[in-house]
């Protein structure tokens, strides 16, 4: 029979002196500590932002995630936006100001390289050898970011980020990327021109999908798609994509045509057994104690509970879902898709937004509890 792994999302709260750890992830690659020392104003930054992401991601691995993503304490798409040329951001936000390429000295994302330098290290902490999981945010969803976005916009995207997967994939003696995840949250939310049915547009991003996730598998690594919505079906026309996953209550977990379309171009389903929305699980707990809720007296009741946990009167992990929910929605996934089209599963999306970080820690480790 087989295995089903877990993976997260990535994202995680952050604990400790945030500024340094963003200096330290800036300048990750300077070669300036390694010839001046220890003396150098940028060594502790340094140290420290590897250091965190080292223990980040040494604490997913013991809460039995099987392919952790490396740890996402900063925000994802503005790591990427940054890391780009041609992009520049004012008061109103990001623009297209000339050709997009990577930044020369940003095309190793520094959570991944940190990861790799100490892979002895975590392999010798472990006992054996182990994998990891590479996210990156989507053409799609960063050219919502824009302000001036055309249709060719796409086709400069995808070039910039096959750059940051082939810079970044890596095996050694010790480890390896097995899975990399395209995240796509704001794909199917709203009407865009831009990618109207029959449009230019959408031609464009299908054909930067397609780049992007060939660049993947070409390299032996498995390909993913990280979306919020499902209802727009675009994404099952990638050939190069291995791996769909949804938010843990996505129709796409009970859909007949996804059944029959992952069969007809074998694709694969990610299953979401663990809600990541801290005000929905608050939200949630309430209706299971009353069912006669209204709205207004449910958002009183998140306002309420978000006091308390700040306070230190309410513990955060009472609001988490336990093992046996998510047992139940991977078994539903297993016995409608058969487990041979479920090869992974894991939390919804990231818990960067929890309480706090232990809180984080917990629902992961029930997750692999729920798996096992």
């Amino acid at each position: 029979m087989s295995r089903i792994k877990s993976y997260d999302v990535g994202s995680m709260p952050f604990i400790g002196e945030f500024d340094k750890f963003s200096k330290g992830a800036m300048n990750f690659d300077s070669m300036l500590p390694l010839l001046h020392g220890m003396d150098h104003p940028l060594y502790k930054p340094i140290m420290y932002f590897e250091e965190k992401v080292v223990k980040g991601f040494l604490d997913k691995l013991e809460a039995g995630i099987n392919v952790p993503n490396y740890p996402q304490f900063r925000d994802m798409n503005k790591m990427f936006l940054d890391s780009i040329d041609g992009i520049e951001k004012s008061k109103d936000g990001y623009s297209i100001v000339g050709r997009l390429s990577v930044k020369p000295e940003m095309a190793r994302i520094p959570e991944v390289q940190a990861i790799k330098k100490n892979s002895r290290r975590i392999y010798e902490k472990l006992g054996n050898t182990f994998k990891i999981k590479m996210c990156i945010t989507g053409p799609y969803t960063i050219s919502s970011l824009l302000l001036n976005r055309t249709s060719g916009i796409f086709s400069e995207l995808s070039k910039v980020i096959s750059k940051f997967i082939s810079d970044n994939i890596h095996k050694d003696k010790y480890s390896e990327v097995e899975l990399i995840a395209v995240d796509e949250p704001v794909f199917g939310f709203l009407s865009d021109p831009l990618i109207d049915y029959g449009s230019e547009g959408r031609e464009e991003l299908l054909k930067a999908w397609e780049n992007i996730f060939h660049e993947i598998i070409s390299r032996g690594v498995k390909s993913c798609i990280h979306l919020h919505n499902t209802s727009d079906e675009l994404f099952w026309e990638i050939k190069s994509l291995n791996i769909i996953e949804s938010h843990a209550e996505d129709p796409i977990y009970e859909s007949k045509r996804a059944k029959q379309l992952l069969e007809e171009r074998d694709k694969f389903l990610k299953s979401s057994i663990c809600v990541t929305d801290f005000d929905k699980l608050i939200r949630d707990k309430t209706l299971i104690k009353s069912r006669e809720v209204d709205e207004a007296t449910l958002m009183q009741k998140v306002e309420e509970v978000w006091a308390g946990i700040k306070k230190g009167t309410i513990d955060p992990k009472d609001y988490l879902e336990s093992v046996e929910i998510m047992k139940k929605r991977l078994k539903k996934a297993v016995d409608f898709y058969g487990i041979e089209r479920i090869p992974y599963a894991g939390p919804e999306c990231g818990m960067k937004t929890y309480p706090n970080y232990e809180c984080a820690l917990e629902h992961l480790k029930r997750v692999s509890h729920a798996i096992q």
